[in-house]
């Protein structure tokens, strides 16, 4: 049995804003990470920075299907697959998943953990988007000071 995270938000947006919020790097440093070597594009790799870590994390095999989905492999190892779904008010719907990770306690506190990040990622894009608003910044920075203890 694999462990998959899930998290679905509705944002008010319509399908091509909120997918150019996802691929656009630019975008994405407004309300999920610090920095990336590009966008997102079908058969590239990049590579994300995130404020509160000082590494930098690899996203491989991207898959981009333009307005309808975006899917990549995280953590050199799970897939995430994001879905948008336009609806008639003109906003979107986000599915984030995440799966590959055999079923074991180590791995149930993964799931725990990630459900959570995707569900901050919709929350803190659904800011940007909506309101221009970056929840991301200086949320996670005890995270840096734990980091250096």
């Amino acid at each position: 049995m694999k462990l998959i995270s899930q998290s679905t938000l509705q944002i008010q947006k319509p399908i091509e804003e909120v997918f150019e919020g996802i691929v656009n790097p630019t975008k994405m440093t407004k309300y999920f990470i610090s920095e990336s070597s590009g966008p997102l594009e079908s058969g590239k790799e990049v590579f994300w920075k995130f404020p509160e870590f000082a590494d930098k994390y690899p996203v491989k095999d991207i898959k981009v299907e333009t307005n309808r989905s975006v899917s990549f492999v995280w953590d050199s190892e799970t897939v995430v697959n994001i879905v948008l779904e336009a609806l008639p008010d003109k906003s979107t719907i986000v599915k984030v998943t995440e799966n590959g990770k055999e079923f074991n306690e180590h791995n149930l506190k993964w799931v725990i953990e990630n459900t959570g990040g995707w569900a901050n990622f919709l929350a803190c894009m659904k800011a940007y988007l909506e309101y221009g608003i970056q929840l991301r910044k200086g949320a996670f920075e005890f995270m840096k000071k734990q980091e250096n203890d």
